[in-house]
């Protein structure tokens, strides 16, 4: 589940344990579920990083990125239930990789956790980097692209603006969860073709995509009903307790009272929304 807010939260409370150490080496940790992607070979990414120190922990899109002096390159994707950990996992038998200090006085290890395997971990040059992950790959970050950005991405599709939203070439980082939010904020269709969204429609839409990703990274993300999402120190969100329409199905609408949540089916996701709120297509 993790999107944008749950994956800035991940980097944010990993980076003051992490920041300017040294690694003394990256391993596997012993699971015998489904494996989670690793490029290249784990034993080639360890032979590449270590005893060099981490500069910069940061996001980009949906992925946790630890940089190294010289420039490497680790990028982590929790993708449908990865965590990033730096305390006690939530079961041991599904920890993936662990990345150990030369010094252990502050904190011994880095964990990354994954119960369904789904989680990619990837050791980018810069050169490989630029490719994948920089603009055209990945489109401008949801909380950093401007108003005319975001205004010509809406125009280059014709797809209902739910589903457009997910598009990370188009932007970085909103998913499924959050894109129901900001339609709702926006009081905005979910149907509604993207590329006749008038311009006032993109305004309120840009500036809920801020507000609501702001608001939840500062209530540390959204923990689910199966658990499955937790901080870097092994503690729930609370944004789920703000949601206005997610998971809401047949709920009275908080924002106008009148309404009743509805549920539809947009490119195989659910999406969540009130019929008076947000009206027509």
């Amino acid at each position: 589940m993790p999107e944008l807010p749950e994956v800035e939260t991940m980097v944010r409370g990993i980076r003051p344990y992490v920041l300017g150490r040294t690694l003394a080496g990256v391993r596997a940790c012993p699971c015998d579920r489904r494996p989670i992607s690793i490029e290249p070979s784990l034993s080639t990414i360890d032979r590449r990083i270590r005893g060099r120190t981490i500069t910069d922990v940061r996001r980009r899109a949906k992925r946790v990125l630890l940089e190294f002096d010289e420039a490497d390159i680790v990028a982590i994707e929790p993708r449908m239930t990865g965590l990033m950990l730096v305390s006690d996992p939530p079961s041991p038998e599904h920890l993936r990789v662990v990345w150990e200090f030369a010094d252990s006085d502050n904190l011994p290890s880095l964990w990354f956790w994954d119960r369904r395997g789904l989680g990619t971990v990837r050791l980018y040059s810069p050169e490989e980097y630029r490719d994948a992950l920089a603009p055209p790959a990945l489109g401008p970050d949801a909380l950093e692209i401007t108003v005319e950005e975001f205004a010509e991405a809406c125009a280059r599709t014709a797809r209902a603006i739910k589903p457009a939203l997910l598009d990370q070439k188009l932007v970085a980082g909103v998913g499924n969860l959050y894109a129901s939010e900001m339609l709702h904020v926006a009081r905005i269709h979910p149907e509604r073709s993207a590329n006749r969204l008038n311009r006032r429609q993109i305004e309120r839409l840009h500036q809920a995509m801020q507000d609501v990703l702001a608001e939840a990274i500062r209530y540390e993300g959204s923990t689910l009903g199966d658990g499955t999402y937790r901080n870097a120190l092994n503690q729930d969100g609370s944004y789920q307790n703000a949601h206005r329409v997610y998971a809401k199905e047949g709920e009275r609408c908080r924002t106008c009272q009148r309404g009743k949540v509805r549920r539809i089916v947009q490119t195989q996701r659910s999406t969540f929304f009130c019929p008076i709120c947000q009206r027509g297509r």
